[in-house]
């Protein structure tokens, strides 16, 4: 006996979402069948809710409510808005490479300027190649998350960099997301392949233009990193106060790669940035760092799994949250030991500054360990600037606002410290000191 299960009111308006999106969503139709093998997926999960142990903080039921529509192709109004915006966040010297509202902007963009350094194409002239068997893979992650499967049922665009064996690039490239239409959401995926022995920095960044209001943005990057490669990824999240951003990273490492990852949120009503970094060859050093400046009742979720693989790799992992006003902080991590991984050293610390009695910080490190010969911990820490060097800084003059200002700018040092770049560094100082004059 077949029972047909009737839907919601919000179930049918996600339906109804998908259908009147599809037609717009570029692709083969090998491609839309994957598509919609993702949407199916997504509506059996819904939203993410707080039963889901790995959203237990960040309930999308609660904070979010609806998937809003898929923002319009971007006119020439809406591009003269992100011109402005791109202009404001671009980094000297890096070479841009812009999304206006999930579609690739390729007038406010310098792909060309990479010359034979890197191979860039988009997400949507590849997915919409026929004759590409291998297209819907692109759409494809190991997950049953169900914001991924939106991601994959709804992606418009992305940028797909691939730098060749060897290559050290010139100049950093920063993909730059930019906001323009309000009550809509764009969905975006890339894929970065960095080969063998190169070095590359690659930087995110996603901020609104003008008055863009409550935008989605679900984005997820897929990025792979050969054997002996130094890579740096910065990701860099400054939108709008009503916003909401879902970002969420897939990094498979090499051998004997070093890679640096560092990402700060300071804008967004609702924020997670979600990763899964495994180890894959020996020998790797990966370094892990974030920070969270969060005020009003903004919502902030850091969740990142490290996954030792193989054996003689080091992993460390730094996060400082700095919380005023109703902020809640949200950091779970979990670092996982493999039984083959062997003389494996991770370490992991989470630090929250509460600046009002009403902010709210979640820690929760773990560790799976399977293996005997390794060296692994972990610890979280919440509180509130210290008295007595308030005091200190007070009696020498300072007002409090100022005071507090320096001694917040100590505790974020120690992860943003980690930017081996020194334009780069700077850059991500000077957000973190526009956000404290904002709080002034």
């Amino acid at each position: 006996m077949n029972v047909a299960v009737a839907k919601t009111g919000k179930a049918r308006a996600l339906s109804d979402l998908f259908a009147s999106a599809e037609g717009r969503l570029p692709g083969s139709p090998d491609v839309i069948a994957v598509r919609r093998e993702a949407f199916e997926a997504y509506e059996r999960l819904g939203l993410p809710h707080r039963r889901i142990e790995e959203w237990k903080y960040t309930d999308l039921r609660a904070l979010v409510g609806e998937v809003l529509p898929l923002a319009a192709t971007p006119d020439a109004a809406a591009l003269k808005r992100a011109a402005d915006a791109v202009k404001a966040q671009a980094i000297d010297g890096a070479r841009k490479l812009v999304l206006v509202d999930g579609v690739f902007a390729a007038d406010l963009s310098d792909a060309a300027s990479l010359g034979s350094e890197a191979t860039i194409t988009t997400l949507r002239e590849m997915l919409g190649n026929a004759a590409n068997p291998a297209a819907g893979d692109l759409l494809r992650t190991i997950t049953t998350d169900a914001v991924i499967s939106l991601n994959a049922a709804m992606a418009t665009d992305g940028i797909v960099l691939s730098i060749a064996e060897g290559v050290e690039l010139s100049a950093p490239v920063q993909i730059i997301h930019v906001a323009t239409a309000a009550s809509a959401s764009a969905f975006t995926r890339s894929h970065v392949k960095v080969g063998s022995r190169a070095r590359a920095t690659i930087i995110e960044t996603f901020v609104a233009a003008g008055q863009a209001g409550a935008y989605q943005v679900n984005d997820a990057v897929v990025l792979w990193v050969g054997n002996e490669a130094d890579v740096a990824h910065i990701r860099l999240m400054d939108d709008a106060a009503d916003a909401v951003n879902i970002s969420s990273q897939f990094v498979t490492i090499g051998a004997n790669t070093k890679l640096n990852v560092f990402s700060m949120t300071s804008g967004a009503a609702v924020s997670r940035l979600q990763g899964w970094i495994t180890l894959a060859g020996e020998g790797s050093e990966l370094s892990v760092n974030g920070v969270n400046l969060l005020k009003d009742a903004e919502h902030g979720d850091t969740t990142l799994v490290v996954d030792h693989a193989v054996p003689n790799c080091t992993s460390r992992e730094i996060f400082r949250a700095v919380l005023d006003d109703r902020a809640h902080s949200v950091f779970q991590g979990r670092i996982i030991v493999r039984p083959d991984a062997q003389k494996t050293d991770g370490k992991m610390m989470t630090r929250a500054l509460l600046l009002s009695d009403e902010a709210e910080a979640d820690n929760k490190p773990e560790l799976e360990i399977f293996a005997d010969d390794v060296s692994c911990g972990h610890g979280a820490t919440a509180g509130a600037l210290d008295d007595s060097l308030l005091f200190y800084l007070k009696a020498r003059g300072l007002p409090e606002k100022q005071a507090q200002a320096l001694l917040i700018q100590a505790f974020v040092g120690e992860a943003i410290e980690q930017i081996a770049d020194d334009g780069l560094r700077e850059h991500v100082i000077g957000i973190a000191e526009r956000w404290l004059e904002r709080r002034q």
